[in-house]
């Protein structure tokens, strides 16, 4: 991997991974388990799957978008983005149609039923936010938002330019 040798972080070096300690792992299994509690509780409400609700979160926010753009916004896979949205169009919560601007450009955006489910879920998840944030400080808080600003800001920047192995 290529780092650059001014912010190279002090880091412990072993012949062991630790899982338990690897912040890719630890990340991954703390969204997992939010995602999970989270999608649970609203799946069995309004019969979504975590890649559906984050389509309809995204399109909530950000109507008008193509399925290569709602890839890029949620850095999914694009076969879960097509499955999703299959799912969502099929039952009625987002409609796809022909860019006017564009006719080779199909754009999704939330129906009518759509919004309404969408009305409904967002105040549950901004309760679930809430819940999972009280047990930190304001302070830690405003300490944890910087650190993923700066965290997904090095992932982009891995994502454009690669990995490389030194």
């Amino acid at each position: 991997m290529t780092i650059d040798q001014n912010t190279r972080p002090a880091v412990v070096e072993n012949d062991e991974l630790r899982l338990e300690k690897f912040l890719p792992y630890r990340l991954s299994v703390l969204s997992n388990r939010v995602s999970n509690a989270i999608a649970q509780a609203y799946g069995a409400r309004f019969h979504l799957t975590i890649p559906a609700w984050r389509v309809m979160a995204i399109l909530g926010r950000f109507p008008d978008l193509s399925a290569a753009e709602l890839v890029e916004q949620t850095a999914m896979d694009k076969v879960a983005i097509s499955r999703a949205v299959s799912s969502l169009i099929k039952n009625d919560y987002i409609t796809r149609s022909e860019d006017p601007g564009d006719r080779r450009r199909q754009v999704l955006n939330l129906s009518e039923l759509g919004r309404d489910i969408y009305a409904r879920i967002v105040p549950l998840a901004h309760q679930y936010e809430n819940d999972l944030m009280a047990s930190l400080s304001t302070e830690e808080r405003e300490q944890l938002d910087s650190i993923i600003d700066k965290l997904m800001v090095r992932a982009k920047e891995w994502s454009e330019r690669g990995l490389v192995d030194e």
